[in-house]
């Protein structure tokens, strides 16, 4: 295939809403990635934490393959029957009662902010209806997942936002109890702030939330789209920390790949809605679901997976680690869970990605100056030395610069 007209085609017909780097990838096996010119990627992106157990997995393709034999798309008027199971799936390995499926990370948060006003002022009072988010934070793109996002850089523009959100300090537990009052009717929180550069909040500081939602009667939300399915070593992001959320949202690796998201609550949460209430026409559909299901039982089924996320995570962290000791003058901190680890650096660190995908390795910058890596869930040690050694090539090729 031609790649340069591929990408000319891309620039011309495409909406300038990316950054794309020059490569047009067509194939994936596990944690590997060719582009249309054949070149060999190794990828630590991971779809951004989406392709948890890599790219084409066996179990989640043969689902797939099976159920565009036999059902693409219903409708939501109907019983679907791979929608039961995944949600009978969820519900069981959760502190969740109750599921509602959508298409993404954006629409599991907007259906946990209507849920949260729904509840409220059908059971607290008619003016609860505030939010509280975190400085900080990334709940998505849609009006109100950015009304809820804390952060000024994606508002612009889009005003006037939803109205209805009070913003504080991640990680600061009297900036929550200061802010809470009369309209409060839930705080809503990423268990790590992914887009912000792996943002780790202290030990005890969820389990303080939850006692001041406790205390003031109000919901607490917890954002698991990028935290979610094995990401940090468990199911779900909350496990770690001995408490249990009113509403979750999830996505990204949800599907395996494929584009589904869910918004999970408990059983009298979740009966504020009714009939009528929110609905999304493709959420939950028939292939979505079977991929997801694959995908679930895959990570239970195996204990391999979640073990190893633990164990190459701690192995990543040091490897890193000993790069940030020989590159004190670039290597700020290195922070994370499992594999969602960050390493916030001087500069800005675009260039550093760009250089490690002339090496043939993918990786992300977020939030400027912090380079992110989310590989699937499957990397094994062989995997992480070959990145640690071209990341170590391009800070020495930086530093002699």
């Amino acid at each position: 295939m031609d790649t340069k007209k591929l990408i000319e085609d891309s620039e011309h017909y495409l909406m300038n809403t990316y950054k794309r780097f020059p490569v047009v990838l067509r194939k994936g096996r596990g944690l590997k990635v060719w582009g249309t010119d054949g070149k060999e990627y190794l990828d630590f992106v991971g779809g951004i934490a989406v392709n948890c157990l890599g790219h084409c997995h066996p179990k989640v393709v043969v689902a797939i393959q099976k159920q565009a034999q036999r059902l693409l798309h219903v409708s939501n008027l109907y019983h679907i029957e791979p929608q039961i199971r995944l949600a009978k799936l969820l519900v069981e390995h959760s502190f969740a009662d109750k599921v509602f499926f959508c298409n993404s990370g954006a629409e599991a948060n907007e259906a946990a902010i209507k849920l949260a006003r729904k509840y409220a002022k059908d059971n607290i009072g008619p003016d609860r209806y505030e939010i509280i988010t975190a400085i900080g934070s990334f709940h998505g793109r849609t009006l109100g997942a950015l009304t809820a996002t804390g952060q000024e850089k994606f508002h612009k523009g889009f005003e006037p936002l939803c109205p209805g959100f009070r913003y504080v300090a991640f990680d600061d537990l009297d900036a929550i109890r200061n802010a809470v009052n009369k309209k409060t009717c839930a705080i809503m929180l990423e268990p790590i702030q992914g887009e912000m550069g792996v943002r780790m909040p202290g030990e005890d500081y969820l389990k303080g939330v939850r006692e001041i939602c406790d205390k003031e009667g109000i919901l607490l939300i917890l954002d698991e789209v990028q935290t979610g399915m094995g990401r940090t070593g468990k199911l779900f992001a909350y496990e770690h920390y001995g408490i249990q959320p009113d509403i979750m949202s999830l996505a990204k690796g949800l599907g395996g790949g494929v584009a589904i998201g869910a918004m999970l609550a408990t059983r009298a949460v979740a009966a504020a809605f009714q009939p009528g209430s929110h609905a999304a026409t493709f959420g939950g559909n028939p292939l979505a679901c079977a991929a997801a299901v694959a995908t679930i039982e895959t990570l239970l089924e195996d204990g391999f997976i979640l073990d190893n996320c633990k164990r190459m995570g701690r192995y990543l962290m040091h490897e890193i680690e000993d790069i940030k000791k020989e590159f004190l003058s670039l290597v700020v901190d290195v922070r994370g869970k499992g594999l969602l680890i960050g390493m916030e650096l001087t500069r800005d660190c675009s260039s550093i990605v760009m250089d490690m995908l002339k090496k043939g390795v993918l990786i992300n910058c977020t939030s400027g100056n912090v380079l992110r890596f989310t590989p699937p869930l499957i990397v094994t040690e062989k995997d992480i030395e070959h990145l640690t050694i071209a990341l170590g090539e391009v800070f020495h090729e930086l530093h002699a610069g």
